[in-house]
């Protein structure tokens, strides 16, 4: 089912959080699943492997699972890979599928097995701070699936989940660009429901302080639009003004997966995620759960009353009175059909007051009498004949 887990190291066990202090106070049991989303080429995978390397650097060894059936290569220690699970290329051949198709497939296999992944963290929760998962490279075929949903509402009605989205800041300098990256990042808000953090990846190559003046000066990004002429420009500049109000709340780093830049601000902003997911998150989730176990229990009385009614006046309890027991019911029919009571018939038979013995003896012997007679005329006739002479 899983790659072979790697042995815990005492030094992380202490559930510390680095680049925060007293972080781990927030979440003391359980650990915090960053779930890392990005359009392909945005680095993700890079930008995980940058996070495991931190993370093992401050002696809090992160639980890391990859998603991807399609990679090649994982340039991380995964505790957890799909591709020990599903053949990628295999779903693909059985299937006749394409390659989108056959990521969606076998994320939806890996999706049938999931518990049995829930169950190692649950099991590694007091060794692991962090849980680490990477994503396909398709951000569409995780976030828009029904497994992707399943798998995040899973990890987010257990443990604390934070969301990560990455994002290439070098091609995002355009405000057209831009302004599609928020849409999208907005988008798997509404979607996820879960703290969201945007992690503007390539810092190394151009610094991202462009992005946030956009986000914060409407009308420096108006000047930016200004040099487009399109139509496509018009549009942006009326969706810039319906995300001021996400713009408001919404955390975001800048980060640089090659150098490792950012990551310790990136933590800070993850343990306040933490905190807001315990705060606001978790008891909607624990109110989703008791909703759920009430309707459950809901139907199983509308099952149990259903079948009362289909048993009729029968009662199942074993300590039924013989009254209860003699009414009939539709189900008396059907159990005791072909195979009746002789005692039950004779009550219910509507000529008790024959003697039925008795009647198909005199039937008998009257047969009887009859067939004698019958043959005693047959000899008298024969006798007749033969004592008759013949005439001359």
């Amino acid at each position: 089912m899983a790659a072979a887990e790697p042995t815990d190291s005492p030094e992380n066990r202490d559930g510390s959080a680095p680049g925060a202090e007293g972080g781990s106070a927030s979440v003391p049991n359980f650990p915090v699943c960053l779930i890392v989303l990005g359009m392909a080429g945005s680095g993700k995978t890079t930008f995980v492997q940058r996070l495991t390397a931190h993370l093992h650097s401050q002696n809090s060894a992160p639980y890391v699972i990859n998603l991807d059936p399609a990679v090649h290569e994982v340039p991380f220690p995964a505790n957890i890979d799909i591709r020990d699970t599903v053949n990628y290329k295999e779903v693909m051949k059985q299937y006749n599928l394409g390659p989108n198709g056959g990521i969606v497939t076998s994320l939806n296999l890996f999706a049938t097995r999931f518990d049995q992944v829930m169950q190692f963290i649950e099991k590694k929760r007091q060794n692991h701070r962090y849980v680490l998962i990477d994503t396909p490279g398709q951000i569409e075929v995780f976030t828009w699936s029904a497994s992707g949903t399943i798998i995040t509402e899973a990890l987010a009605s257990s443990f604390p989940c934070v969301v990560i989205y990455v994002m290439d800041t070098s091609r995002s300098v355009n405000p057209v660009t831009f302004m599609s990256n928020m849409l999208y990042a907005c988008s798997i808000l509404y979607k996820t429901k879960l703290p969201f953090i945007v992690a503007m990846n390539k810092t190394d190559i151009i610094d991202h302080s462009f992005a946030i003046e956009w986000m914060q000066d409407f009308e420096a990004f108006q000047d930016a639009l200004n040099q487009e002429t399109s139509y496509v420009s018009n549009l942006t500049r009326s969706m810039s003004l319906v995300l001021d109000e996400f713009y408001t709340n919404l955390r975001v780093v800048g980060v640089s997966a090659v150098t490792g830049s950012g990551l310790d601000e990136l933590f800070i902003q993850v343990e306040d995620a933490a905190k807001e997911y315990e705060r606001d998150y978790r008891p909607e989730y624990e109110r989703l759960r008791r909703q759920l176990v009430e309707a459950q229990s809901r139907k199983q009385q509308e099952q149990l009353e259903r079948l009362r009614k289909d048993l009729g006046a029968v009662d199942m309890s074993p300590a039924a009175s013989t009254e209860e027991a003699d009414l009939a019911g539709p189900s008396d029919l059907i159990m005791t059909r072909g195979n009746p009571d002789d005692s039950e018939e004779e009550a219910d038979s509507d000529t008790d007051d024959i003697d039925h013995t008795a009647t198909e003896e005199s039937k008998e012997s009257d047969a009887f009498g009859n067939f004698l007679k019958e043959r005693k005329e047959v000899v008298q006739v024969r006798n007749r004949k033969c004592a008759t002479p013949d005439a001359p």
